[in-house]
């Protein structure tokens, strides 16, 4: 089939490399001038781990990326441990974190390797139907197609998708750090401090940046949206010694940080579209549900949306594929998306009884019995099939 994918980021890239791989004519489409990644850290779960290999990129992410074995996070006043999620104390399963752009890097290639074209330069405004396929407008006003599928790939924020979302209060500003040659903090495990909830830092080791060698960090501080603009007229010094009075072990993590330039704002949004999917037409990752990052599963999500995707249409053609696609996804999306609405408050807000609640009934239930192996599957992205009616490669 002839192929279009709208958006060349984390689902884009594994949706394209899938289903080159599987002999279609693939092109992405979207509107940097030369192919890049946006972001700093994040992890890749053992359910993405999983389409990585599908993908053929799974030895490039690795080479580049930082096992954790950990997630561990502690009220900042107190010193009481309020997260503690260990992936498997037998020491198979591990969260792999990655700069996304080595994850961004490690995709490109697997996408090109197995025949991906790509159009740079081509923001995609506009999916019309013909009578033939599915056509991309381009904001120059140039239309390519028609396309026997088009793919929806544009992120959170696009206009192409109806998935608009709800705005969460609270955002976060992220950095990119070398890691410190002396630092407490172990490289293993992704570390927090909380204050309330209305108060959060974390250090989450990454690995390396493509074509270096140099280790690094993601450090990132919670923020009010509403509170961005004002952060940002603010001298940094001033914010720098908030966050070391706050916490004292992020010092060395915040040398590298000399001007407001050098720090990235991120907000969020929550909603998931029912039907991801039209006449010849689907849509993944962002486009299809948002969340906050708070289980860290938005690139997992993507890339379980582009497997199930290729595998259904490797299966059956596309009018039946697309049901399928959907049904395949539909019951961990919702999942996720319950999970992280009922979560992220406890870490990400103004409440005031929701961390007692954490921090006194849900953190001590979550060390004895089935707990802590339900928090390992809700943090491996695998508490419910992450796509009915397939199987995921093993890792």
């Amino acid at each position: 089939m002839k192929i279009g994918i709208a958006g060349c980021g984390i689902g884009g890239l594994a949706a394209a490399s899938l289903l080159a791989e599987d002999g279609h004519d693939v092109t992405l489409f979207d509107k940097f001038d030369t192919p890049r990644s946006v972001g700093s850290g994040l992890v890749i779960q053992p359910v993405g781990q999983s389409v990585l290999k599908a993908c053929g990129a799974a030895a490039d992410a690795l080479a580049k990326g930082q096992k954790i074995r950990k997630m561990e996070g502690h009220e900042a006043r107190t010193g009481t441990k309020v997260l503690d999620v260990d992936y498997d104390p037998k020491g198979r399963r591990f969260g792999l974190a990655i700069h996304r752009a080595s994850l961004f890097d490690a995709l490109l290639k697997a996408a090109l390797r197995h025949g991906a074209k790509i159009e740079a330069s081509s923001e995609v405004v506009a999916t019309p139907e013909a009578a033939s396929g599915r056509i991309f407008t381009l904001q120059n006003g140039s239309e390519h197609g028609p396309f026997d599928l088009a793919i929806i790939a544009t992120g959170a924020s696009s206009p192409l998708t109806p998935n608009t979302g709800k705005s969460l209060a609270y955002g976060a500003l992220w950095s990119t750090v070398p890691w410190p040659v002396r630092t407490s903090l172990p490289q293993n495990q992704l570390t927090q401090r909380y204050h309330h909830a209305s108060r959060m830092a974390g250090v989450l080791p990454i690995g390396t940046l493509p074509g270096e060698t140099s280790a690094k960090a993601a450090f990132f501080w919670s923020l009010r949206v509403s509170d961005m603009d004002e952060w940002q007229t603010r001298p940094l010094a001033q914010w720098k010694q908030d966050v070391v009075a706050f916490w004292p072990e992020a010092a060395p993590f915040l040398t590298s940080i000399t001007r407001h330039e050098d720090v990235t704002k991120a907000t969020y949004q929550h909603g998931a579209l029912f039907h991801p999917i039209a006449n010849r037409l689907a849509f993944i990752g962002d486009a299809a549900h948002k969340a906050s990052p708070q289980l860290g599963q938005g690139a997992n999500m993507a890339m379980l949306d582009a497997f199930a995707l290729a595998r259904w249409l490797s299966a059956e053609p596309v009018p039946q594929a697309l049901p399928l696609y959907a049904w395949s996804r539909r019951l961990h999306v919702q999942a996720y998306q319950s999970f992280s609405w009922a979560f992220t408050p406890q870490y990400q807000s103004d409440s005031r009884a929701l961390p007692l609640l954490r921090n006194h009934i849900l953190t001590p239930l979550s060390q004895f019995g089935p707990f802590p192996a339900i928090l390992s599957r809700l943090a491996s992205g695998n508490i419910v099939t992450p796509a009915r009616g397939l199987s995921l490669p093993e890792t």
